[in-house]
């Protein structure tokens, strides 16, 4: 009874070893951090300014137009 114990533990342990399916996974979580630092680097930066630069644009001109119209 020992001896079954101790070669079922074995061959759990070395299955275990060998099972390699949450290595998928962290090679995706790796790149998914990888993945945002760049895009937070790149919308820190020249894009950002542009981006709020139209989006106050096109506010300014909603604005605008909503004074206009009241006024009408």
């Amino acid at each position: 009874m020992l001896t079954k114990l101790f070669v079922k533990t074995q061959l759990f342990i070395e299955s275990f070893k060998n099972d390699e399916r949450g290595v998928t996974a962290i090679e995706y979580a790796i790149l998914g951090v990888c993945m945002s630092a760049v895009v937070l680097a790149v919308f820190n930066g020249a894009l950002r300014e542009a981006l709020e630069g139209a989006v106050s644009t096109i506010s300014d001109n909603i604005a605008a137009a909503d004074a206009a119209n009241v006024t009408e």
